[in-house]
């Protein structure tokens, strides 16, 4: 069973899996909440948490009426697979 949360004081999403957790840093500038870097342990990887997890930024940005910048590779390739973010991109 996965648990995501928003860890505030570190400025970063988290999803714990059995493997460990992965996270996604963001950054707020001007009311968009920018992502610097999305991680996912090496014992962890080609699982799809990392996907997984922006699944989780994404319907909590939906949530909050917040808008989304990708700012890393894997952000911005996980953008672009899924057009049906585009509602919460700025």
């Amino acid at each position: 069973m996965s648990d995501f949360r928003d860890n505030t004081t570190q400025r970063r999403y988290e999803l714990d899996e059995p493997e460990g957790q992965s996270f996604a840093e963001y950054r707020d500038l001007a009311g968009v909440r920018v992502i610097l870097h999305v991680e996912t342990p090496a014992e962890a990887r080609g699982k799809g948490y990392a996907s997984k997890l922006m699944k989780h930024v994404v319907d909590e940005a939906r949530g909050s009426e917040r808008k989304l910048r990708a700012s890393c590779a894997f952000a911005v390739a996980y953008f672009r697979r899924h057009p049906d973010t585009a509602d919460i991109q700025a």
